[in-house]
This record gives C-alpha cells, sequence and structure tokens, in this order.
C-alpha cells in the first residue's frame, strides 16, 4: 500500500479514522499484560490507559529511562506508548534507546507517531513494533489514519474488515487522500530554518522556548511571553491574523493547565503563560517575521504595563 510504502514500513497496515483510534486499537486490544506510558502523552493515550503506570519525564521532557527500566523489571509482557514527538512542545523520544530497553524486557513499543513526516525515523522503522499514523497533520483529509503492525500476533483481532482488525467500511477516498499527501516530501531543513530564526527573535525578546535543550521537531515549537496569559496571548495573535494554541491543538479550546508542562516541572504561573505554534509546508518567512514581530509587541506592552 502506498501510506505504507511512504513512510518506508515494510509490515502490516490496519486503516483507522485517525491516530486516536489508532492508539486506542493499540492500548486496548495489544498482547500485553501490562502497560506503561509517559506523563506527557496526548490526551487520546490518557483516556484510555485506565491502570497504566505513568512515567515519569524530565526537565527538558524527555523519558526518565531509569525508570523506565525500574518498571519494566519483574513484570509480565509489557506494552510502552511513546510519543515520537511531544504535540505540545515537540519534544522528541530517543526511540532506539527506548526500544532497546523493552524488547530486552519481552515487551511491545507502540509510538504515537502522529506528529511524524514519512521517512522521519528510521528508528522507529526499525524498533516500534506498533505505530500510529495520522492523515491530516501530513495535510491530507481528516478522518483518516492507520496503525502500522510489524507483528499481527501482538494484537487481537475483533472481526470485520483489514484482515479482520477493523469492523467497518474502509474510507476509501480518504486512504487515496492520505497516500497522495504522504507522497509529497516536506521540506524538514526549511521549517527549521524558520524555527531558528523565530526562536532566536523570541529570546531576544524575552521569551523562552520550552525544551530547547531537547532534540524537537521541526514542525513544532512552545514559547513563554512572561506576565501574559496563554489566552491573552491567543486573543493577541488572533487579532493580527495568527493562528496559535494553547497546549495541543487537539484540546486548545480547553483551560486545563497543560499536563506535559506540569510533569516538565512547570509552575503557574509560567505554564499558563506559554503557547504553541507549527509549522507547516505552507509556512512562509513573512508570515514568520510577521508573528515575530507582533509577539516582541506584546512582551515590549507587557513590561512597560508592568514598569
Amino acid at each position: 500500500m502506498k501510506i505504507a510504502a511512504a513512510y518506508g514500513w515494510a509490515h502490516e497496515l490496519v486503516l483507522t479514522s485517525g491516530a486516536s483510534e489508532s492508539l486506542h486499537m493499540a492500548l486496548t486490544r495489544s498482547m500485553a499484560e501490562h502497560r506503561l506510558i509517559t506523563a506527557v502523552e496526548h490526551d487520546s493515550v490518557l483516556r484510555h490507559s485506565e491502570g497504566a503506570k505513568v512515567l515519569p519525564v524530565d526537565a527538558n521532557g524527555i523519558l526518565d529511562l531509569e525508570a523506565l527500566q525500574g518498571a519494566l523489571a519483574g513484570r509480565g509482557r509489557t506494552l510502552l506508548c511513546v510519543q515520537w514527538a511531544n504535540s505540545e512542545t515537540g519534544v522528541r523520544q530517543p526511540i532506539a534507546a527506548i526500544a532497546e530497553m523493552v524488547h530486552a524486557a519481552g515487551g511491545i513499543l507502540l509510538v504515537d507517531a502522529a506528529q511524524m513526516p514519512a521517512h522521519a525515523d528510521e528508528a522507529v522503522l526499525r524498533h516500534a513494533d506498533l505505530v500510529a499514523v495520522s492523515a491530516h497533520k501530513r495535510g491530507g483529509p481528516p478522518g483518516i489514519g492507520a496503525l502500522l503492525v510489524r507483528d499481527f500476533g501482538t494484537l487481537l483481532p475483533m472481526g470485520g474488515q483489514e484482515k479482520g482488525y477493523r469492523a467497518g467500511t474502509e474510507n476509501l477516498p480518504g486512504a487515496l487522500g492520505y497516500a497522495a499527501a504522504v507522497s509529497e516530501a516536506e521540506d524538514l531543513a526549511r521549517m527549521a530554518g524558520l524555527r531558528a530564526g523565530l526562536e532566536q527573535a523570541i529570546r531576544d525578546a524575552g521569551g523562552a522556548v520550552v525544551g530547547e535543550a531537547s532534540p524537537r521537531s521541526p514542525m513544532i515549537g512552545a514559547y513563554r511571553m512572561p506576565g501574559v496569559s496563554s489566552a491573552a496571548q491567543l486573543i493577541r495573535f488572533d487579532l493580527g491574523g495568527i493562528s496559535v494554541s494553547a497546549g495541543s491543538a487537539c484540546s486548545s479550546g480547553s483551560m486545563r493547565p497543560s499536563h506535559v508542562l506540569s510533569a516538565m516541572g512547570w509552575s503557574e504561573p509560567a505554564l499558563r503563560e506559554v503557547v504553541r505554534v507549527s509549522f507547516g509546508r505552507g509556512t512562509t518567512e513573512a508570515e514568520v517575521d510577521a508573528f515575530a514581530a507582533l509577539w516582541r509587541r506584546t512582551a515590549d506592552e507587557a513590561r512597560a504595563r508592568a514598569a
């Protein structure tokens, strides 16, 4: 199938309605006795992980590998779910090192790769057992995604379509749109350059870059503007014709403090002063410059009010 080939995946693929369904399928139907998740996983993982052990991350958002080693010891077959890149901060996890520990303990590695472009990480392709991916994150249509499966022996079948692993008629138009989207390579180097320029401007304006000491996806950045709430920033940027979000885009309407920033050790009011910015195929240098200029004006005004 073209979708699997675009990701470089040479194994099985189950079409789903998106990454959330793929994650639910893997979390609830994997052939594992125990489940582990990190404290910074997406809400769609947290909702379907009742009884799972939650593992801590460090101040840079990276999974505590000692805690993982301890959680794997002495257990039966265990599934670990971990994001390729965090949907709020862009922080990437060390998939190869994590996979080595999970597989040494006889476990199953599930990677939430909704944020991962095609062919972006050979470690995922070599080491993950289950991979959740989504079309609309890659510029494709909403309502279509897939679960990449290395071995169907790790997944409990339920009958119906998709070789007996998902019920319901396949979304063929969505699948065709997905295949078309991932067939076009994304210029990650260009996005990384745009992000680097924006982050330098934010630092110069007194802002902070979340997780800057960690490897990060070039498509996501999270930034704190001291003294200005996320809600106030969203309004200001929206009036300026710029769309950003507070927290994950999937939960941007929520006013709950970010569980991701909390897990990284952020406390109020700092964690309520962070916005999330995305970079995509269509993002231009002029748009980044406009955002940086508005950021600078907003930060300057906040400092003037506080003086």
